[in-house]
């Protein structure tokens, strides 16, 4: 029974956080449009790194690093947080927040197919099937989710390439909370990847350090706040918290509600159109991550195994 509970509770918080997410791409969408996107993440997740740091701090959840564990910190803040936010900020300068987050449901297909390879697990036909159709239906958003039929944004393929690697940090992200405690690993994470950001920020956008300054307002400084601390910082420690406590894949399940929240609060916030083509897509991919994930071929075995129970006590 306890488990139960502290199950649902993790759920409940899990669901918060995909809340949060989902308002944090309107966020971004404003925060890129005003800012260099790069220079902007670097601070962004700096702060948030320092956040989770002070957290860790208090809880005193310190604890001497050890080889392997660098080795999980270090690959999970090259993808999960220089790539991740390099790609994510970029893409947003260059896409709608409705295409981001319709691409970003692939999330959770994505981790399940990379744990199952890692793990060296077997593909069944229904995954195989759940594959075919959130492929199907990140093409129609990306070829057909434009003003331009036919035309490919490179806006949605940064977008892509966030989501993907995003989801390989998941599978470091559970390696390194095996034994190192999670908020520790989301500070680390978010310090060291912070630093990288800044260095590809040098490269990329020289000289932005004034157009950061002049630019700012006491909105967009409050929306930086709330995405920095409420979304990236306070985010990432119950989410990395439900990794350890459910799975990568169990988890990233959830973030089937981050594209479902981001299209209402992209419409509400930032006025933006939900094409029919868009929602089209979307249940395709929803489709694609249940059976892809294996939560079909899940609640099938235990259909099945309920059944033989029945039939093995009345028999």
């Amino acid at each position: 029974m306890e488990t139960k509970s502290s199950n649902v509770s993790t759920y409940l918080l899990v669901m918060v956080v995909m809340i949060a997410w989902g308002l944090n791409v309107v966020f971004l969408k404003i925060l890129v449009e005003a800012f260099p996107p790069v220079t902007m993440t670097a601070f962004r997740i700096l702060t948030a790194g320092v956040v989770v740091g002070l957290v860790v701090l208090c809880f005193r959840k310190f604890k001497r690093v050890t080889k392997s564990e660098w080795k999980n910190i270090g690959l999970g803040a090259i993808f999960g947080v220089v790539a991740h936010h390099a790609f994510l900020s970029q893409g947003l300068s260059l896409t709608t927040a409705s295409n981001a987050v319709l691409i970003l449901a692939l999330l959770p297909l994505t981790t399940s197919l990379l744990a199952a390879m890692m793990l060296k697990d077997k593909l069944s036909p229904l995954r195989i099937v759940g594959i075919i159709f959130a492929l199907i239906g990140v093409s129609l958003i990306i070829l057909m989710g434009s003003s331009q039929f036919g035309k490919i944004e490179i806006g949605d393929l940064f977008i892509l390439m966030a989501m993907f690697v995003q989801a390989l940090s998941f599978i470091y992200i559970k390696r390194g909370t095996n034994t190192l405690d999670s908020k520790q690993m989301t500070a680390m994470m978010l310090l060291i990847g912070s630093i990288g950001l800044f260095l590809v920020s040098f490269f990329f956008e020289p000289q932005t350090m004034s157009v950061m300054y002049e630019s700012t307002t006491w909105l967009l400084l409050a929306v930086f706040l709330c995405s920095a601390i409420g979304a990236t910082a306070i985010g990432h420690i119950l989410y990395n918290e439900a990794i350890h406590k459910l799975g990568a894949g169990e988890t990233a399940i959830f973030n089937n509600f981050v594209p479902f929240f981001g299209l209402i609060f992209s419409a509400l916030f930032l006025g933006e159109e939900i094409r029919f083509i868009q929602l089209f897509g979307f249940v395709f991919i929803i489709i694609g991550v249940l059976f892809g994930t294996g939560y079909v071929d899940e609640k099938r075995r235990k259909r099945l195994a309920k059944k033989q129970q029945v039939f093995e006590k009345t028999g």
